[in-house]
């Protein structure tokens, strides 16, 4: 079974004919087993070296290919699935770094989920329930645009949701541990049944918030992805670093560690975000299936009547 990439590991990229980018993951890796200062240890405005936006450009490109390729042999293999979990503030850029992350890909390969508020059906149900129906199949790329981690985040920062939940007074004590437990335990079980489980925080800054928001406001064409509760939700900020944080900590591990993306630029995001899924990708060793020596004849077999056709 592969295991997720070394913190320690260096990724080394090509970004022209004569000059390389060291990306190093512990510098958006949250190590498993160590706690981290959100505010302290990821800049939203990072970088790296990239002082050329069409050289990152350029390098996107070449992975959005290489995803293309490595999908149609995850799927032809149909042995692992990927979910691949966005998590992040508003406006830090989800639905585009899904968008142009993921243009190359097949979309019989692929199932993108969004979620919501739960419906009073799944409020009926335990909070991992709705999450595990729309699980990627072997062969298949999952992508969930926000997750089950709501759950420790938007519900923690607003505990009267759990009123909501239906959820036995005992149930309640120390709930976000609890969670946490179950959520580690839940992606352990993915990981060991052959689901590699990535999970992608957009770090944005309040500033750079602010500012798409205007952005949103001031652009017709970008009117409709305003919504007021979103400015209400920023009046919650310090609340959502602190849950951020606290979850990071408690749910980065070996099998399924958290990267906090620098989402300040968003060139950099995409291209971040498409290094660490094709890395994982050729982790995993894919092999388009063999054929038996049986298969091989018949299908030698079947040349020859198709070339008799004239």
């Amino acid at each position: 079974m592969i295991h997720p990439v070394d913190p320690d590991h260096t990724i080394t990229v090509q970004i022209s004919e004569d000059s390389e980018l060291e990306l190093r993951l512990q510098r958006i890796m949250v190590p498993p087993g160590q706690k981290i200062d959100l505010s302290q240890d990821y800049d939203p405005g990072f970088t790296a070296d990239f002082k050329n936006k069409k050289a990152a450009q350029k390098k996107l490109e070449q992975n959005i290919a290489e995803l293309a390729e490595y999908q149609d042999i995850l799927y032809a293999q149909d042995t692992y699935a990927l979910l691949i979990i966005f998590q992040a503030m508003d406006a830090a850029g989800k639905d585009g770094a899904i968008k142009h992350v993921m243009s190359g890909v097949n979309p019989q390969g692929c199932q993108v989920f969004s979620f919501k508020a739960p419906s009073a059906e799944e409020l009926d149900h335990d909070y991992l329930w709705r999450s595990m129906k729309r699980l990627p199949e072997r062969g298949r790329i999952g992508i969930f645009n926000r997750s089950y981690y709501e759950e420790v985040l938007v519900v923690r920062v607003h505990p009267e949701l759990l009123d909501h939940q239906k959820i036995p007074l005992p149930a309640r004590e120390s709930i976000w541990q609890r969670r946490y437990e179950q959520i580690n335990a839940f992606e352990k079980y993915l990981f060991e049944n052959g689901v590699i489980v990535l999970k992608f925080f957009l770090n944005i800054s309040r500033e750079e918030q602010k500012k798409r928001f205007l952005e949103r406001i001031d652009r017709p064409e970008k009117n409709w992805k305003f919504c007021t509760a979103d400015v209400k939700e920023r009046g919650f900020w310090d609340d959502y670093q602190k849950a951020y944080e606290d979850c990071l900590n408690h749910t980065s591990t070996q099998w399924a560690p958290w990267f906090v993306i620098p989402a300040d630029a968003k060139w950099f995001t995409r291209l971040t975000v498409s290094e660490i899924i094709v890395r994982t990708l050729k982790q995993l060793n894919l092999r388009y299936p063999e054929v038996s020596e049986q298969r091989r004849q018949e299908l030698q077999e079947i040349r020859k009547l198709l070339e008799a056709e004239g």
